[in-house]
């Protein structure tokens, strides 16, 4: 029998810990509590979680250098909870290795359901072996460089079939505006975002029903952009 997914709380707040880790370990996880960065540090090393929940405001450390020192070191997802509402923060914690990025105050199904998503990416995604993702009639053959709606094959570029299987490849997970360029055009794009608004435009009118309503390719104001996980 395969051990419980161990996901890592790491929060200063005794109501969050207390309110959290219960709901955690009531879906099956194995859950471990940590409320300090130094803790959280000696729990990665020690115990290797699958997941690590995080807050930004820690009393000895920045939640920020603690993402910077787990990324370093592992691939761990890390889902950052954090009262920091504001656009630098987003970004800052994404551009740092965050895989997700939940606003306090938040809903325990939220946070559920981006826990589910993370660790899906993690273990391989929608994809899986096949090298297909299914978002209602709208299939992505990674292995065939395809896209289908129902029987038909939507017809897109080389650079809007990249943007599409990038996102698809992290669905749930956002991308910040600096990631989707530094990956599709290199370093030097950084500082063109007209470059994506352009080629997320393109891509939208192709594969979304409604451009102007997108279902599959969902912007975060001011921050970046998600694939919709079949949660969203």
């Amino acid at each position: 029998m395969s051990r419980p997914v161990r996901i890592l709380l790491v929060d200063d707040e005794v109501s969050i810990q207390r309110t959290m880790a219960p709901l955690l370990r009531s879906r099956g996880y194995e859950v471990t509590v940590a409320g300090t960065a130094r803790d959280a540090l000696a729990s990665v090393e020690g115990e290797r979680p699958d997941l690590i929940v995080l807050d930004l405001g820690l009393p000895d450390m920045d939640g920020l250098e603690v993402c910077r020192r787990v990324r370093a070191r592992w691939d761990t997802p890390i889902v950052v909870l954090s009262a920091r509402g504001a656009e630098r923060d987003k970004v800052t914690a994404l551009d740092e290795g965050a895989d997700d990025y939940v606003t306090k105050p938040f809903g325990p199904d939220e946070l559920l359901a981006r826990v589910r998503a993370a660790l899906r990416r993690a273990n391989g995604g929608d994809a899986g072996d096949t090298g297909q993702l299914q978002r209602g009639d709208l299939t992505l053959d990674f292995d065939r460089r395809r896209v289908l709606r129902g029987e038909s094959e939507i017809k897109l570029t080389p650079k809007e079939l990249e943007l599409l299987t990038l996102m698809a490849r992290r669905a749930g997970q956002v991308l910040t505006h600096r990631i989707i360029l530094k990956a599709i055009w290199g370093p030097h794009a950084v500082d063109h975002p007209e470059h994506l608004r352009v080629l997320m435009g393109q891509l939208r009118k192709k594969i979304e029903p409604d451009p102007a309503r997108p279902r599959y390719l969902l912007t975060e104001p001011w921050v970046g952009y998600r694939f919709a996980s079949d949660e969203s």
